[in-house]
């Protein structure tokens, strides 16, 4: 296959990419642009022993990073997403790319260390570096409505590994309710089933009717939930989940600011 080939299928993510980092579409696609004519110019710059996306990142970084300001963390970025353009700057530049490879490109551990030419380790370190970045930003108070005592344990500590304070831990739909009034929670970690036999989904539909937070749904059947019709979450976690996963779902919810919405509950209660 020839690199031309290789690389098309990604250059719509490698343009998205590009602007998210750059923080519009026309300065983005302008080095999306000179990444390709610098293929172009010397394909032994494709590393063809990687995976094509990964190889074509590595290019479009180099490129980026040959502009000196472009390591600048301080400069002032523009955009249409508001949120995520206020956040970025005050992140470092390595855990900054790093985070959004795993944010917005859902690159693994082990392809973003291979994007950055790095080990595992340090990929994992940059992105725990963004999400304490980001919290010291957004530190917002958790609700977490979870029935099971390890999980929700091990929730709370992974919450507060990142900066925010967890006020509640809710087991009952009254109990969820009754906690997000009283506290006004920036972040929501519902289970879908919860331990009296009430449902996560629908106390958070009823939370949501009058608190404005992202929320992030827990589930052992994520795909009872990703139908392709709205209205789906913008945030699920599938259990059993590891560390790594929900560190960065809760960074991303908070970084882009998305508000949730209303999910039916026909979709099933079920864990």
């Amino acid at each position: 296959m020839s690199v031309s080939a290789a690389i098309t299928p990604y250059i719509p993510f490698l343009r998205r990419f590009a602007r998210s980092l750059t923080g519009t579409q026309q300065s983005g696609d302008a080095y999306v642009a000179a990444t390709l004519e610098a293929i172009l110019a010397d394909q032994s710059l494709f590393n063809t022993k990687l995976a094509p996306r990964i190889a074509l990142y590595r290019i479009f970084l180099r490129t980026w990073r040959a502009v000196p300001t472009n390591n600048a963390v301080d400069r002032t970025l523009e955009g249409a997403e508001a949120a995520a353009v206020r956040n970025l700057a005050a992140i470092p530049v390595a855990s900054r790319i790093a985070f959004l490879l795993s944010a917005v490109e859902s690159f693994k551990i082990e392809e973003i260390a291979q994007t950055l030419e790095c080990t595992e380790a340090q990929a994992r370190d940059l992105i725990d570096q963004a999400g304490r970045e980001i919290a010291a930003q957004i530190r917002t108070k958790v609700l977490i409505i979870e029935d099971e005592p390890l999980i929700a344990l091990d929730l709370q500590y992974l919450v507060e590994q990142l900066g925010h304070e967890v006020t509640t831990i809710a087991r009952t739909h009254t109990e969820a309710v009754r906690a997000a009034v009283k506290g006004h929670p920036g972040l929501i970690l519902a289970d879908i089933q919860l331990a009296d036999g009430s449902s996560g989904l629908e106390a958070v539909n009823e939370i949501l009717g009058s608190l404005d937070a992202p929320v992030i749904f827990i589930t052992a059947f994520p795909e009872r939930f990703l139908t392709g019709h709205a209205p789906e979450p913008a945030f699920l976690i599938a259990k059993p989940f590891s560390a790594e996963s929900v560190k960065a779902i809760i960074s991303q919810a908070l970084f882009f600011d998305r508000k949730s919405q209303r999910i039916e509950a026909s979709v099933g209660s079920r864990r």
